[in-house]
């Protein structure tokens, strides 16, 4: 399909510089732009690729100012990033729209599907399971009994929904994510064995989440693990028995947060943070990447980093100390030498 420079501007509510009966059939990064594509342009490290690009078609913030001509139809909008986000958007949902149920998909006559629904090729659905509209489960994917659905979700191919997990409404869940395993629960015996604790609860994610592939979140013992509605949570996250996540909190790839731990809103982890169990971390806490969190965090809106971690200025101050080390022991070293020759005279 071919949209003009006029149409995309409509919808992104942006200003037409140039020709707005521009075309474009594709999108591209800047830097390998030709005719027939939409770019953008919304981080200055790139800016010089602007006046080079072959694309119709770039996407800019308004206050951007041209050192020198342009040859693309520029689109202005207040912020390009997000301009270019809905339209990935939409066109991801043209390219990947999918309908109708595989004659090799396994549904039994207890489950309830909706309206508009994609279920692919060996695709497994449990007993009771309730399905809600437009929603999409990939091929290979299983679904246990008494899951719940809702509307506009994506199950991508490979991911296991354990029995009783309930899934809201416009979530994503990637390729090979296992939502509801059992909670790490283990009982010490007499001679160093362990007996099992039935985990017996399940997961709830709520509305407008992501999973990333492969990430896994465990059922609790009692009650319910609970993903919070717009958390976003990267590949390769583990997330541990009766965790509760806030609203619209963000965790990037290989972290892991241990079991009972209850994280506020609106946080942002890095890569490879690690949260004991049974803490608290108050709203609007950001964790720097490999940071080691074995205390509750308390106070709203604070950066963290280091392991164990620390506030982001003494951790900063530490490691200046830490690179000072070898000269200040050089200065002790000559400090003794110094002294215990001043001890060996007359």
């Amino acid at each position: 399909m071919e949209f003009t420079a006029g149409q995309i501007a409509q919808l992104l509510q942006g200003k037409v510089e140039g020709n707005s009966e521009a075309l474009v059939s594709g999108i591209a990064k800047i830097e390998e732009g030709k005719t027939g594509s939409l770019s953008f342009l919304a981080n200055p490290k790139y800016t010089h690729y602007i006046y080079e690009t072959k694309a119709s078609i770039v996407i800019v913030n308004e206050d951007f100012v041209p050192e020198r001509p342009v040859q693309s139809t520029l689109i202005r909008v207040k912020d390009a990033y997000s301009a270019i986000a809905e339209l990935l958007e939409i066109y991801n949902r043209f390219k990947t729209d999918k309908r109708g149920i595989s004659s090799l998909a396994f549904i039994p006559g207890t489950a309830t599907l909706g309206e508009n629904n994609y279920v692919g090729e060996f695709a497994f659905i449990g007993e009771n399971v309730q399905i809600g509209n437009n929603v999409k489960v990939y091929p290979q994917a299983y679904i246990g009994d008494e899951c719940v659905i809702g509307d506009d979700t994506v199950i991508h191919p490979g991911v296991k929904l354990y029995a009783g997990t309930v899934v809201g409404k416009h979530c994503t869940i990637h390729a090979g994510a296992v939502i509801g395993s059992d909670g790490f629960g283990f009982a010490p015996q007499e001679g160093n064995q362990y007996k099992k604790v039935p985990q017996t609860g399940n997961v709830v994610l709520e509305d407008y989440v992501e999973i990333g592939a492969n990430t896994t979140i465990d059922r609790a013992t009692l009650g319910s693990t609970i993903i919070r509605k717009g958390v976003k949570l990267d590949n390769l996250v583990q997330i541990a028995h009766n965790v509760e996540v806030g609203e619209n909190t963000v965790m990037a790839a290989q972290t892991g947060v241990s079991g009972s731990t209850k994280v506020g809103r609106n946080c942002m982890f890095g890569g490879q943070v690690g949260l004991a169990g049974h803490l608290f971390i108050a709203d609007g806490v950001k964790l720097a990447a490999q940071s080691g969190v074995g205390n509750s965090l308390k106070e709203p809106e604070q950066v963290y980093m280091g392991s164990p971690v620390m506030p982001l200025g003494d951790y900063k101050r530490s490691v200046v100390h830490i690179k000072r080390l070898e000269q200040l022991n050089k200065r002790v070293q000559d400090l003794e030498k110094k002294l215990e020759a001043l001890t060996k005279l007359p």
